[in-house]
């Protein structure tokens, strides 16, 4: 269960209280305030069936999905051998060369955020799904009835009467998009942070702990807790120093609402040393950028360098240590 914003921050000033008195919880008890363990089953996969399963593997890594088959789900979010899920540019190129405007999140976990993209567009991995192959700057497919014919022509209908059998037209983009999210709901990453969240408190070392610490005094536990470690809220960038980047108006781009200007969803820090570069437009290059800025724009705060390579060691409890993944696994 994700640690809901006002409680966190309730939870924050409790500890800051507790840190300036003689009696201080231990960082396991703190830590276990804050974050949950993922989940070994993400929700809404207790109905995937193994064919639909291996149905939306095999359309994930599937060039036909994009109008001059030169793409796949895949290309910006690439799992190949345990990737982690990104494509690592600034923003992605589409199918026809056209650059996106965002910088392509990692699709470990997606399924346990509130929202997917970072403007939250799509409250489900299924209607997520449907964006990518009709957006011109994306896989550029014209219509569903070319989508229908390639999968044909490819030999899906197999594949589609199994993940399907009572549908006599089983292959569809409704059908296409159930198959994609099966597949994305297995992908939940592990890693030695979780170990240490179960009760293995050596499970992280000692100068990750003290990271974890200061990863939770400064602040960026308000809105980086729960099983992600991120990916419940949207927030402002820019809440306390303006963020630089004033063309991409994030969230309100959906709503039309001007409350919602520059507001992001806060993305999961799972694996979030081997997803660079960060934020919305890519524009930290590095870790140590990420989370200077982080600090300044965010908390308004100037974080030390020390300070900044305690919480990246920290950031290392996070790696995901799951077994590789290939197109053709089964």
């Amino acid at each position: 269960m994700t640690k809901a914003f006002p409680s966190a921050i309730l939870t924050l000033f409790c500890f800051i209280g507790f840190s300036q008195s003689y009696s201080q919880p231990s960082i396991h008890e703190i830590a276990l305030s804050f974050f949950d363990p993922l989940p070994a089953v993400m929700p809404g996969a207790e109905q995937d069936s193994s064919a639909l399963i291996n149905l939306g593997k095999k359309l994930y890594f599937e060039t036909a999905l994009s109008i001059n088959h030169s793409q796949s789900c895949n290309s910006c979010h690439n799992l190949n051998n345990n990737a982690a899920g990104v494509d690592h540019l600034t923003v992605s190129i589409g199918a026809l060369g056209s650059s996106g405007k965002r910088n392509a999140p990692t699709i470990w976990n997606a399924g346990l955020h509130v929202a997917q993209f970072w403007d939250g567009r799509a409250k489900t991995l299924s209607q997520q799904a449907k964006f990518p192959i009709f957006n011109i700057k994306e896989m550029a497919m014209t219509s569903e009835s070319q989508l229908i014919e390639r999968l044909n022509t490819k030999g899906y209908l197999a594949d589609f009467r199994r993940a399907f059998p009572k549908q006599t037209s089983p292959i569809n983009l409704e059908h296409i998009a159930q198959a994609l999210a099966a597949f994305q709901r297995t992908l939940i990453s592990k890693d030695r942070f979780d170990d240490y969240l179960a009760g293995d408190k050596d499970a992280i070392s000692q100068s990750e702990k003290a990271g974890l610490r200061i990863f939770i005094e400064k602040g960026c536990v308000a809105c980086h807790n729960g099983s992600v470690l991120g990916g419940q809220l949207f927030m402002k960038m820019g809440i306390v120093n303006p963020y630089p980047n004033k063309k991409d108006k994030g969230k309100a781009h959906v709503t039309g609402n001007a409350a919602d200007n520059y507001f992001f969803k806060v993305p999961s820090l799972r694996n979030i040393l081997n997803t660079a570069p960060y934020f919305h437009d890519g524009a930290a290059a590095t870790i140590e950028q990420a989370i200077e800025d982080t600090g300044w724009h965010q908390l308004g705060i100037k974080l030390s360098k020390e300070e900044v390579h305690a919480i990246k060691v920290f950031f290392n409890t996070l790696k995901n240590q799951k077994d590789k993944i290939k197109p053709d696994d089964n």
